[in-house]
């Protein structure tokens, strides 16, 4: 009887790893675990790119125009990189956005994003693989893959796929690096904090819960210098370096903003910030915003919305619980391991809690009020979260039914994933959240654009065009127009003075209802004829007007 039971409860430990597995075994798992990530990410890439997917989402389609117009303008130069939205991800796509085709079709952004999705995955098997067996890592590293939103959000030009990669990568490294610390390798640990460093500078440059996510993250780093006495030694130079880093940083995007847009926190209190557009499109004396004012509601729109995009919806709250279970499982076995860096991957939830209460960014979903779809690819930010706990929990289970009822573990295991399998299949035929969110917001602009496309098409080659740009340049795209046919809001020289004499400007304009334009030719009509208006359900009027006085004297400069 007592030989039985140490067995048991060697066999209890048995998904749960007490020392770190072999290199060339792990390098040869995470390899598997990428090429897996791979052909589903090509896959996915086959369904939806036939289908017109790839541009649902508005701001795919402005990510594109950002990258685009770094060298396709009048004036091309990082300034075109705008004042909020981070550098990074439009840098990635500047290489591929400069094929026509793949701007047009939305391929530009794929590529990228494709790419990050396949890292994100091996980095969250190889971070679990630092306290899992196999079989606990793979049910983590499954959860999120088969996941269909981000099976979607992959194949676009928006920035998630890119920091969940950053997330996780990062995590892992600092993870690595903490360990090492606390094995005495003190080159080894030199070198992760350093490669840790630039990663987390990349988040910083790619979102901005990067900066929180990045501050946590040093500071996970920081406790293990400080408990483990490195400062004065070896690993004390790359936590300065870290540092330095991570200073630097955030105070690069401030002096940039500060130099370009005279002011060093536009990006938060600028024309196109959120709480400009949220102060712009609020209805005055409607109600605020749910969550507005009030972490705990936020966190709770946050926080479903996290739940429905990675569950159907009868699961949503067990997965939260099933989350908790699985942090309560990895504080005990982690401790002294790594505990403080499982717990970054918990930094979404109060970072968007905040953001939402405060920042100007609602969220809306369709099963409570407003009952719309706005911001819920917000909520894949608990992604890497919810799978390494779900890993956790789900190797407590099995553990447990082993102790039990030994026969029935490995029917257990493939239960498991059976379940990861169906719950996918659900949420792909219910559609995933964030896919619903770009149909629905699609609905109207997409037709719209398509028609305006058509309408330029048909003007003559030759000759620029006066068009303001940051609401429909999806028409543009879709028409196959370089940039610098137009003069647009984001030529800083040329704009300014075309809105005092439009005719003047250009041989033709191209003005929407309510936009700066349409206000400039209102005041200044002198010398435009109207040939074309281009109308769509739910969008403001095009209207398309010639100039009768271009190049007769009157033309202002465009070099």
């Amino acid at each position: 009887m007592k030989k039985s039971t140490r067995g048991s409860r060697s066999s209890a430990n048995s998904h749960t790893s007490t020392k770190p597995a072999p290199q060339f075994a792990l390098r040869q798992e995470t390899l598997l675990a990428a090429m897996a990530a791979m052909l589903l990410s090509l896959l996915s890439l086959a369904y939806c790119f036939p289908r017109g997917m790839l541009l649902l989402y508005g701001d795919a389609v402005a990510h594109l125009h950002i990258a685009r117009r770094l060298t396709d303008s009048i004036n091309p130069g990082f300034r075109q990189l705008g004042s909020v939205w981070l550098p990074l991800p439009h840098l990635l796509l500047a290489p591929f956005v400069r094929n026509m085709a793949w701007w047009q079709t939305g391929l530009a952004g794929t590529w990228p994003s494709m790419i990050s999705y396949i890292i994100a995955v091996a980095a969250l098997y190889r971070l679990a693989r630092l306290w899992l067996k196999p079989l606990g890592a793979s049910i983590a590293a499954t959860f999120l893959a088969l996941n269909p939103g981000l099976l979607y959000m992959q194949t676009t030009a928006m920035t998630e796929p890119l920091f969940l990669a950053e997330m996780l990568v990062s995590a892992l490294l600092t993870a690595e690096c903490v360990q090492a610390l606390k094995r005495g390798e003190e080159r080894k640990s030199s070198r992760l904090m350093v490669a840790a460093a630039l990663v987390l500078v990349a988040a910083v440059f790619t979102r901005y819960d990067g900066w929180i996510f990045a501050a946590c993250a040093w500071l996970v780093i920081a406790i293990a210098m400080i408990r483990g006495g490195h400062l004065r030694q070896r690993p004390g130079g790359a936590f300065v370096l870290l540092t330095a880093l991570l200073l630097t940083a955030p105070l690069c995007w401030l002096a940039y903003n500060a130099k370009q847009f005279g002011d060093p926190l536009d990006f938060m209190r600028g024309p196109y910030s959120a709480k400009a557009i949220e102060a712009r499109t609020a209805t005055p004396g409607a109600p605020h915003y749910p969550g507005w004012h009030s972490m705990g509601v936020a966190g709770l729109y946050f926080l479903k919305a996290a739940e429905l995009g990675a569950v159907i919806g009868r699961l949503a709250n067990l997965l939260f619980l099933v989350a908790i279970a699985g942090t309560a499982v990895a504080v005990k076995q982690a401790r002294g391991r790594g505990l403080g860096v499982l717990l970054l991957l918990w930094m979404p939830l109060p970072f968007y809690a905040y953001s939402v209460a405060y920042g100007a960014v609602p969220i809306f979903i369709p099963l409570w009020w407003p009952h719309s779809w706005y911001n819920t690819r917000y909520g894949m930010e608990m992604l890497p979260a919810f799978a390494l706990f779900t890993g956790f929990a789900a190797t407590a289970a099995i553990d447990f039914i082993r102790q039990r009822k030994p026969e029935l573990a490995q029917w257990s295991a493939a239960t498991l994933m059976l379940l990861l399998a169906a719950n996918s299949y659900a949420l792909m035929r219910a559609r995933p959240l964030v896919l619903a969110e770009a149909v629905a917001n699609s609905r109207t602009r997409i037709p719209f654009e398509e028609a305006l496309a058509n309408a330029l098409i048909s003007l003559p080659v030759e000759g620029r065009i006066l068009m303001f740009t940051s609401d429909h340049v999806g028409a543009l795209q879709r028409a196959g127009l370089p940039l610098r046919r137009t003069i647009n809001d984001t030529d800083y020289y040329e704009w300014g003075p075309a809105l005092k004499n439009p005719a003047a400007a250009a041989p033709f304009a191209v003005a929407m209802d309510g936009d700066p334009l349409a206000k400039a030719i209102a005041a200044h009509p002198a010398g435009l004829t109207l040939i074309d208006v281009v109308c769509s359900t739910g969008q403001p009027c095009a209207r398309i007007y010639r100039s009768e006085i271009y190049g007769a004297g009157g033309s202002i400069s465009t070099k």
